[in-house]
């Protein structure tokens, strides 16, 4: 069983920046890919950002390149997603995600573990 725990939501306004943290636990290995999703109201989960177990695979969703890092901490089992200038339209619900395998991807159907998720609210 995998346990993410996600933290560093909270309201913030345009320009402003947050940094989000995952903690991992359970049977989960520092090599496996972790990601970042993201739900808006009445809108689909969508890709953020992932990051490959060896940390030296990362992509980006192009509405964010540039203003959000992916970073990871295996000695720690935690993924981090810095988040500057932000806009309103990044308000969302952030999820962090796992799978077991090192490899990343965008596709939301293939990864296995979610946290519960950290609400982002980004005010104009």
């Amino acid at each position: 069983q995998v346990q993410l725990v996600e933290s560093g939501g909270g309201l913030v306004q345009a320009g402003g920046s947050l940094r989000l943290s995952c903690a991992a636990s359970g049977r989960i290995f520092s090599h496996y890919a972790k990601a970042w999703f993201r739900q808006a109201p009445g809108k689909e989960r969508e890709f953020v950002a992932a990051i490959r177990g060896s940390g030296d695979n990362i992509d980006y969703a192009d509405s964010v390149k540039g203003r959000f890092t992916i970073s990871r901490d295996n000695a720690k089992n935690t993924v981090y997603l810095q988040m500057n200038s932000l806009k309103p339209e990044d308000t969302a619900v952030y999820y962090c995600a796992a799978r077991l395998v090192a490899t990343p991807t965008s596709r939301i159907g293939s990864w296995e573990y979610w946290g519960q998720g950290t609400q982002v609210t980004v005010s104009s």
